[in-house]
């Protein structure tokens, strides 16, 4: 753990300003996906909610979302030598503050206080899971339409450290998504550190920071000196708060996925239609610019106007292989959900050319052979055996010069075994093809390999 004190001078929000942190991407969830989710926002102390989600949650509550915080500790152990303020007097007014706050962000106080011990959370990570799939439970909402707002797993403070592991472990056991916000971080991080740039922006609005400003100020024990004497001075000077004025927050994004200990061929099935039956898009394909731009790049990106046979890995709602389709004189989109693939056959009605099948990939796999492979945002899915199996499908079925599309979320997935980047590297480790084209930002890779010719 690093070391520091809110005494530090640490890194100025100048230095931020100049890093680029601006220019992060947007998290992905638009307003309707946002009014439409149940928020748990958890907070260690009192002012944790504000200064790392404050404007997220002003603006929840302006769209109608249910939000509920979880309060673990009073915050009463913020001045310890305080000669005026009693630990016990301290909690009675920062629980008061805490309240008021909720009334800028929330218009009211929808919380629930666990009382534990402030500085001693990791002592009480049971307790705190328990509370959290309570708090889940009484949403009334699936798994997938629950998003913990949790402190940064790596933030510093034994506290915040301790609730988002906490955090970060509930929500890959019961596919909760997961919204990290740092709050110590950019006090002793600095902009080299390589954390922040995988990180996503949600820009304010100016009502949002204004509810956030209010709700800033209505933690005055925080903000403004307890008395003249020494060990009642400010703990979160104004140098430290410019951190937290910005016109947006910043978020490491976990989105929902199903619980698992890594993906299993005969429960592929369940897995992904329970998803599917909870929500008509739950990735978002149709709806997102994220999806939309992604989409557009990997059309682009294919080398050949026009494809004789074309396979779809993978292809859930059917969103790429109705563009996909256009291009191929035949086309098969397979998937190991039947509800995702029932809404994907609709999407491709209009197309006589282009057929769904029901498959568990790699063990099931079609008869004949394509000059275009697309294999998007289902390798990580895979054990790493599987996946060895589903290139040596792929190398089996591929025309000699066919395309091989591979596209991939770049991001750890809590609960799965690989990610974006080691389905890539093994791709290109197993089948030794030459690269056609390669595109890589924060959030995914796109990359193209081609099939050797054949030798005369």
């Amino acid at each position: 753990m690093v070391s520091f004190t809110h005494q530090d001078a640490g890194t100025p929000e100048s230095a931020w300003a100049r890093s680029g942190a601006a220019a992060l991407p947007e998290l992905p969830l638009n307003d309707g996906e946002l009014a439409a989710t149940a928020f748990l926002v958890l907070a260690a102390h009192p002012d944790d909610e504000t200064l790392g989600a404050g404007g997220l949650m002003a603006r929840l509550h302006a769209l109608g979302a249910d939000v509920q915080v979880l309060l673990c500790t009073a915050g009463e152990a913020s001045h310890p030598d305080s000669p005026t303020v009693t630990p016990e007097r301290l909690a009675e007014v920062r629980l008061r503050e805490f309240d008021g706050a909720l009334g800028h962000l929330l218009g009211g106080p929808r919380r629930r206080y666990l009382g534990l011990p402030d500085g001693r959370l990791a002592e009480h990570r049971a307790a705190i899971a328990a509370a959290i799939r309570e708090a889940a439970a009484d949403t009334g909402k699936p798994a997938q339409r629950i998003i913990l707002v949790a402190p940064y797993r790596h933030d510093g403070h034994t506290d915040h450290d301790a609730l988002g592991g906490v955090a970060a472990e509930t929500a890959a056991a019961h596919g909760y998504g997961l919204l990290e916000f740092p709050i110590w971080y950019w006090l002793w991080a600095t902009p080299e550190d390589a954390a922040w740039q995988d990180w996503q922006r949600f820009p304010l609005r100016p009502k949002d920071q204004q509810a956030k400003a209010l709700a800033m100020a209505a933690h005055t024990s925080q903000v403004a000196p307890l008395s003249d004497l020494p060990g009642d001075e400010v703990l979160l000077p104004g140098g430290f708060l410019a951190h937290f004025e910005r016109r947006w927050e910043t978020f490491a994004w976990h989105q929902p996925l199903p619980a698992a200990d890594g993906y299993a061929a005969a429960d592929a099935e369940r897995l992904f239609d329970a998803v599917h039956g909870r929500d008509e898009d739950p990735w978002g394909y149709a709806g997102t610019w994220y999806e939309q731009r992604k989409r557009a790049l990997t059309l682009a990106a294919l080398p050949e106007q026009s494809y004789g046979a074309g396979l779809e890995i993978g292809c859930s709602i059917g969103t790429l292989s109705a563009e996909l389709a256009e291009r191929c004189r035949t086309f098969l989109a397979v998937d190991a959900s039947s509800t995702a693939l029932a809404r994907a056959a609709e999407r491709l009605a209009h197309l006589p050319a282009a057929q769904t099948r029901h498959l568990t990939i790699p063990h099931g796999w079609p008869d004949g052979e394509f000059d275009l492979i697309v294999v998007s945002e289902v390798g990580y899915y895979l054990s790493p055996e599987e996946l060895d199996v589903l290139f040596r499908r792929v190398e089996d079925s591929l025309l000699p010069g066919g395309t091989l599309v591979l596209c991939h979320w770049r991001h750890p997935l809590d609960g799965w075994v690989l990610d974006g980047d080691t389905v890539h590297a093994t791709a290109r480790d197993r089948l030794r093809w030459a690269g056609a084209g390669l595109y890589r930002e924060r959030d995914f890779v796109l990359e193209i390999l081609r099939a050797p010719e054949r030798q005369p």
